[in-house]
């Protein structure tokens, strides 16, 4: 696997590269992506997108998905992004439509998140990669175990972040971490299934730059 990731999380995350369960999920995910006539996504490079495009140590903002977006396409290894030229998906059109009502910025012609991560916002699926139009289809082969360890490194061993948590499974996942510590805002998830019932209306754009500003961090361009 080619491990395209920035040093800092290389350092981190080391321990985690050398245990028996990245082994075999390295072996795993060599399998699915070699197959004749399967599809996965995101693209083998793209796989460790969140930690390559933003260090560990200039995280300011963390949001936890749950899997790639599994069609064709679409998959860019950040959370809730798709490349530019790609049709926006409905639950970050709803993001989209949320930072608009809660900050003012304007809605962006394209879903390419490479712009919040390159501000310091953390975009990790729960699970890195995907088959073709089967959702959760890598869930359970030990990606959770590892993206577990990178969340758990950052409330441990940074101070003052944010953690948006959206949907229950986001929210399982941000538990153990220190309220006192850390920001962490929970709602439901983006999703046109769920928007309505308390994501859309919750400020959590604003709030989070008020946090980040009231610990001498820079704000974040949403």
């Amino acid at each position: 696997m080619d491990v395209r990731m920035e040093e800092s999380w290389r350092c981190v995350l080391a321990d985690e590269f050398d245990r028996d369960y990245f082994r075999q999920l390295v072996s795993k995910v060599h399998e699915e992506y070699g197959t004749t006539g399967r599809h996965c996504y995101p693209p083998g490079p793209e796989i460790f997108a969140a930690f390559d495009q933003t260090p560990f140590d200039k995280v300011k903002v963390v949001i936890i998905g749950q899997d790639p977006y599994h069609g064709p396409g679409q998959a860019n290894g950040l959370a809730f992004s798709v490349n530019d030229g790609v049709r926006i998906p409905p639950s970050l059109q709803n993001i989209f439509k949320e930072v608009n009502a809660d900050t003012g910025a304007p809605i962006p012609a394209n879903g390419d998140l490479t712009r919040w991560a390159r501000q310091g916002v953390l975009l990790l699926n729960s699970t890195l990669t995907v088959r073709e139009h089967e959702p959760r289809s890598h869930s359970g082969i030990g990606w959770e175990r590892f993206t577990e360890a990178a969340i758990r490194k950052l409330a441990t061993e940074r101070e003052n972040l944010v953690f948006l948590l959206w949907g229950s499974d986001a929210i399982r996942r941000g538990e153990f971490i220190d309220r006192s510590r850390h920001l962490v805002m929970s709602c439901v998830h983006p999703s046109p299934l769920s928007a309505h019932r308390g994501f859309f209306g919750n400020h959590q754009f604003s709030r989070a730059n008020q946090y980040l500003a009231a610990h001498g961090k820079t704000t974040i361009n949403w």
